[in-house]
């Protein structure tokens, strides 16, 4: 792994972690803009009231704009496993990248090293590393099909697809049963937490529900 040595350039915009709470997740995000500088400026303006604790560059440059022990304003409205205040409970990390194009090799690889060295510090399991759809579904879709969950859970940075013995149903109760059982609990309709769920599992998936959406979700 690279190495992961953040430049520091604070931005107003955070505050206390809520009722004594540490991070127990790592938020990932895309930052939907033209460029890393851009983005930057972003996070650190007050009139817009959005932070992140990390941005990482399309060219691996790494700027921390908030500690880790504060909250950072980059998660919203949304839950995860039943809970809400994602914030509070997450360190966010913004990725350099409008969506449409996929994330360099040496954003991937300083990404790689900056969540060992956070899940080490904070005892964070691969289980709590999520994409901000996987908490606000139908809101946002970062980081969106472009983004190589795959390649993370090979390093035991990211939940691994389940690999079940058997072919599972393909009902939308058994796919929301399957979805919440892995933290995805956020009261959407059955389309879009399929939406959400092909987001992270299945990008390139396209027409009606099947087997195939609600394996990677069971042990």
């Amino acid at each position: 792994m690279v190495s992961a040595d953040p430049i520091w350039h604070p931005s107003p915009n955070f505050g206390a972690r809520r009722d004594g709470l540490q991070p127990h997740l790592i938020v990932l995000h895309y930052t939907a803009m033209e460029s890393a500088e851009a983005a930057l400026q972003r996070l650190c303006d007050p009139a817009f009231e959005v932070s992140a604790h990390y941005l990482i560059g399309g060219d691996g440059r790494l700027w921390q704009m908030v500690a880790e022990d504060h909250r950072a304003w980059h998660a919203g409205q949304g839950e995860w496993s039943g809970l809400s205040d994602i914030n509070s409970r997450s360190i966010g990390i913004e990725l350099d990248n409008r969506g449409d194009h996929p994330f360099s090799e040496p954003q991937m690889r300083v990404l790689e090293t900056l969540m060992a060295q956070i899940m080490t510090r904070w005892t964070i399991p691969a289980t709590g590393v999520i994409g901000h759809s996987d908490m606000a579904p139908g809101r946002k879709w970062d980081p969106g099909p472009r983004f190589d969950w795959q390649r993370l859970a090979t390093l035991g940075l990211a939940r691994p697809n389940g690999q079940p013995l058997a072919a599972p149903a393909a009902t939308p109760e058994a796919l929301r049963k399957a979805a919440q059982a892995c933290g995805f609990t956020a009261e959407v309709d059955d389309a879009t937490l399929l939406q959400a769920v092909r987001l992270r599992y299945r990008p390139w998936a396209r027409g009606p529900l099947c087997g195939e959406d609600v394996a990677p979700l069971l042990s």
